[in-house]
Parts: structure tokens; C-alpha cells; sequence
């Protein structure tokens, strides 16, 4: 196998009203986990700085950036795709609760599909512009995941 690409990381963590709601994404997301992720799903360098927020923060730059009013599982600010992927993720672990309880997925699973979902949008790719577009990120994101141990999220 191909060595992975370089990465530098920063994880953050926002405010969380519930201790144990912030206990429990912090043990799903240890650091090399992350790194781990991103990692498998970068084809070039990258630095990325990955933010896990509440419901409140989620919706809020949901909405000023996307003009949605509602938090979403995962945005994607990317900045740079070429030579290093400048990029940063926000992931909202309320929501991604919510989304691994209904698909019966581990927490630690479905962050592992978003922050590879998450990546491959900081490097261009696109779900939403066509089905062939769509088609195509899913497929990566089912061969990087399949990598790591997780089966399809499809």
C-alpha cells in the first residue's frame, strides 16, 4: 500500500450543554481516529482543521453559509485543493447521533463515513451536482471505508 499523505490536524470541540453528550463524541473521536480518516480519504497533503459543534452553532453556520435553516451532519469549508488540501469540517455531533441511532451504525462509524464524506468534498468532490457525481463519491467513500473495516453506509 501507498504511503497516506501528510495531515496536519486540528480537532476542536465547542461548547456542549450536556457533559455527557461531549463525553461520549470525545471517546468516538479520539485523535488518531481522525487522522485515520482523513488520511485514507486525502490524495495530496492536507491541513484541516475538524470542529465537532451543537445543535445551536450547526444551524447557525448552516445557515449563514448555505441559507438553511437547520443543522446538517457535516459542512465543508474547503480553501485550497492543490497542492495541500486546505479544509475545514464541521461536524454536529447531535445530529450525527441522531443519524448513527437510525441506521443502527456504531457513533464512531458514522463519523468515520462523514469525515470521509466531508474530505472528499474539500478536495472537489460532489453528491449534488449529478447522479454520475454522486455516483462516484459514494463509490470512493464505499472503497475508503470498506479499507478501514466499516461496510457500505449506503
Amino acid at each position: 500500500m501507498n504511503a497516506l499523505p501528510a495531515l496536519a490536524l486540528s480537532l476542536q470541540f465547542g461548547h456542549f450543554n450536556e457533559a455527557a453528550t461531549l463525553k461520549a463524541h470525545r471517546i468516538a473521536l479520539p485523535r488518531h481516529f481522525v487522522i485515520k480518516c482523513l488520511r485514507r480519504a486525502l490524495s495530496c497533503p492536507g491541513e484541516m482543521t475538524v470542529r465537532i459543534v451543537d445543535t445551536e452553532e450547526g444551524r447557525a453556520l448552516n445557515h449563514s453559509y448555505r441559507q438553511k435553516d437547520y443543522a446538517t451532519n457535516v459542512l465543508t469549508f474547503d480553501y485550497s485543493q492543490s497542492p495541500v488540501v486546505m479544509a475545514d469540517l464541521v461536524l454536529c455531533a447531535p445530529v450525527i447521533e441522531q443519524e448513527a441511532a437510525a441506521q443502527g451504525k456504531t457513533l464512531a462509524a458514522h463519523y468515520a463515513h462523514l469525515l470521509v464524506h466531508g474530505c472528499l468534498h474539500a478536495q472537489g468532490m460532489d453528491h449534488e451536482t449529478s447522479a454520475e457525481d454522486a455516483a462516484e463519491m459514494e463509490a470512493r467513500e464505499i472503497e475508503i471505508l470498506s479499507q478501514m473495516g466499516y461496510p457500505n453506509p449506503y
